[in-house]
């Protein structure tokens, strides 16, 4: 054996789907403005121009991340209650956008949707008419619900808090910064609920998605 084919290193074919999935990994551990064609060649241990045979440019791997972000988010079973599926997808969407905390401004913003973020639309769509809603009446859902799934999602990952923080602390530091009782309603807010024993600002999310989906439910029983 020479010695060039002995430090040869096997590694699987080079793929779209590992190439992109390789953007994902970047995306995730560094944010999405690390993502180049240089770095994820990188990462993938590949010359760049290699990548090149896969995906045409960085626009083609962002629309495939999005698109796996998409195929990630669960999605109405067939013949699913509207409520128990727009419920269920909302919950999965949440949890897809802090597992990927980039993929928020991400999703909004791509023109060339792939096959998984076309079927999740068509499927969300389908779901709520099956359940009775006109076209209209299902545009105004799909927003309203959307506008919830997305907001709550940029403000979930953009607070200065992670399992890493002190609450008290953060609490403490931010109210020494003002006169004793300045803002007396901000203050008895945060000492009896923010700093409540298992407090978690994600909680907040399944209570106002009820709420919606109750007000979706009245409506729609009132146009009936």
């Amino acid at each position: 054996m020479d010695l060039v084919t002995s430090k040869r290193v096997d590694r699987p074919p080079l793929t779209t789907d590992r190439v992109v999935r390789a953007a994902m990994d970047i995306a995730d551990r560094s944010g999405i403005a690390a993502v180049t064609m240089r770095s994820v060649a990188t990462e993938l241990g590949v010359q760049p121009m290699s990548i090149y045979h896969h995906v045409a440019n960085k626009d083609a791997i962002l629309d495939g991340i999005t698109d796996l972000v998409f195929a990630e988010i669960g999605l109405p079973e067939p013949d699913e209650p509207w409520r128990d599926a727009m419920r269920r997808r909302a919950l999965s969407a949440r949890a897809v956008f802090v597992r990927h905390r980039w993929a928020t401004a991400l999703v909004s913003s791509r023109t060339n949707p792939g096959p998984a973020t076309m079927r999740h639309h068509d499927a969300v769509i389908g779901n709520l008419r099956a359940g009775g809603f006109s076209v209209a009446m299902t545009a105004h859902a799909f927003a309203l619900l959307d506008a919830y799934i997305y907001g709550f999602a940029v403000q979930e990952v953009t607070l200065p808090i992670d399992d890493t923080t002190d609450v008290a602390e953060l609490a403490a530091h931010i109210m020494a910064q003002f006169p004793a009782g300045a803002y007396p309603h901000l203050a008895e807010f945060t000492e009896t609920h923010v700093l409540a024993p298992g407090y978690d600002f994600g909680d907040e999310f399944a209570y106002g998605l009820d709420l919606l989906l109750d007000g979706l439910a009245e409506r729609l029983a009132a146009d009936d």
